[in-house]
């Protein structure tokens, strides 16, 4: 009972309200004292209850000596309440967006393994059309589940691949330094781009329980979505394009991109790149 009282609270019924009806329920149709007595409140709240219920139209009441009362059935009541929560977030829906035309969509900051794990599976279940991923092995095990349900139901899983991956779906681009990249970072990636509508950048740390340093930003802002599809689109690029030419590669630009690195970046520069 204590489940449905909460439930009927939170389509807008209060406490009184709610046992009122269940009591009803129970044993219609019944006076305000049995209707008291069934529903465990005072006598002189049900009679103000039984009235505002009447007048919300789940209760009608009989003009009898004394009066009684006899709830709407369930079935009713629920259709009612489904036409006017789909009516008003039908309203909302049309009208909210009005209220400033130029939304900016926000950059949240998720901390913690299991809230980032969280929203990833949620970004995954949202994807209609395609996911664009970057992810290590271990962490692309946790979601691989989802993953799978996505591809399922026709999602294209396009994913860059650290550290030895495999997968029996969707597109992977193996890249050879996870480990090493791991370690210069102290944690592990994780970078997705869903629909165009969705993206998460940031790292899960290496280091067991330290939240300090596990976080990412989640963020449906479009801009930043695009801009992190065309960070692992290029990632895809240069993975597929050192596999195929690979001495040639090496003879222009070094080993390890060196020279590559050297001009973009500077001989000196500390940064590294991943």
């Amino acid at each position: 009972m204590a489940d449905l009282v909460e439930k009927l609270k939170e389509i807008g019924f209060n406490t009184y309200e709610a046992k009122v009806y269940i009591a009803l329920l129970k044993k219609y149709p019944a006076t305000g004292y049995e209707v008291s007595k069934l529903a465990n409140i005072p006598q002189s709240r049900t009679y103000d209850t039984l009235k505002v219920l009447e007048e919300k139209k789940v209760v009608v009441s009989a003009n009898t000596k004394p009066v009684t009362y006899t709830p709407i059935r369930p079935k009713q009541l629920t259709s009612s309440y489904m036409k006017k929560i789909n009516s008003t977030i039908n309203y909302l829906d049309k009208h909210l967006p009005e209220v400033k035309e130029n939304y900016n969509e926000p950059i949240i900051t998720v901390n913690g393994k299991q809230n980032i794990q969280d929203k990833v599976i949620e970004v995954i279940q949202n994807a209609k059309r395609e996911i664009y991923m970057e992810i290590w092995s271990q962490d692309f095990k946790f979601f691989e589940k989802e993953l799978l349900n996505a591809y399922n139901r026709n999602v294209e899983i396009r994913i860059v691949g650290y550290d030895n991956f495999n997968s029996r779906f969707g597109l992977v681009f193996e890249h050879a330094f996870g480990r090493d990249i791991e370690l210069s970072l102290g944690g592990r990636m994780i970078i997705i781009a869903a629909d165009d509508s969705e993206g998460i950048v940031g790292k899960i740390s290496s280091l067991k329980n330290d939240i300090s340093d596990t976080n990412i930003i989640w963020t449906k802002n479009k801009g930043i979505v695009f801009i992190i599809k065309e960070f692992i689109v290029h990632d895809m690029y240069l993975i597929d394009v050192e596999e195929n030419l690979v001495e040639q590669m090496k003879y222009i630009y070094g080993k390890g991109f060196k020279r590559l690195k050297d001009k973009v970046l500077g001989s000196n520069a500390t940064y590294m790149i991943h």
